[in-house]
């Protein structure tokens, strides 16, 4: 198991490519921290009925005070901090609309979380990190920050900052042993795009027709990507994003 004793901390863990991804983790050794909005302390029960180290923290990545309560639990449960996946944002409730039609405060609420939320959380591990000497970033963005979708301009623009975001942090916090890498996905069949009918015939269709692979994407497809990033095999890659959507993108 390529994680033994390390410890993850997963935002928007409860659910999705969220929990997809803690799963996983925890399946190659690691520890767990769940960190989300709702339902994180039964998302950790799930895994822990699985035979995993696990604990769920309420939070709500877009309040500092809530970041920083998320990093001291996971090093008052397992003492350290090695991996910060920032999955939490705001996706699948979005209406997708000319970009004309979107409001000041539809932008704001969006990019407090899905752009604010990963800054927030980043300095939330920081000094852990900086203690032990390294950890590792794994920002989940999306393939639309390459693709330039339409009709969810606030969207796009949010999960291009964090590629941006992620380049600029790899550079800065090298010196720490700090390595901080991107994953883009493509459109994704998870529980919440599910909820949301329309939203996954109309992109589902859309996405698969233009994939290589032509089928759709599920959580379970992203998981491999975040572990590499996570594990020993990236030990020398920083600042680097990896799109992962079936052959839609090739950059």
């Amino acid at each position: 198991m390529t994680l033994q004793n390390k410890v993850a901390l997963i935002t928007g863990g409860a659910m999705g490519i969220g929990f997809a991804v803690s799963e996983h983790l925890a399946e190659q050794g690691a520890r767990i921290v769940i960190a989300d909005l709702n339902n994180a302390q039964a998302a950790a029960e799930k895994l822990k009925q699985k035979g995993h180290q696990a604990i769920g923290v309420q939070a709500n990545v877009a309040e500092e005070g809530d970041t920083e309560h998320m990093a001291k639990a996971a090093v008052d449960a397992f003492g350290q901090i090695d991996i910060l996946v920032n999955n939490a944002a705001i996706f699948s409730s979005i209406q997708q609309k000319p970009f004309e039609q979107l409001t000041a405060q539809e932008w704001r609420s969006l990019v407090d979380v899905n752009v604010i939320g990963q800054f927030l959380c980043c300095k939330a591990v920081l000094p852990a990190f900086k203690g032990q000497g390294g950890g590792r970033i794994i920002n989940i963005s999306s393939g639309v920050a390459f693709k330039g979708n339409p009709h969810m301009l606030h969207y796009v623009a949010s999960k291009g900052a964090i590629v941006s975001m992620t380049r600029a942090l790899a550079t800065e916090l090298g010196e720490h042993n700090i390595l901080v890498n991107s994953v883009a996905p493509g459109f994704t069949l998870s529980e919440g795009v599910m909820k949301n009918a329309e939203l996954a015939k109309r992109s589902s269709q859309f996405s698969v027709r233009g994939r290589a692979l032509a089928r759709d994407m599920h959580p379970n497809d992203l998981v491999g990507a975040v572990a590499f990033f996570a594990g020993p095999g990236s030990a020398f890659i920083t600042g680097q994003t990896l799109v992962v959507d079936g052959g839609s993108y090739y950059h």
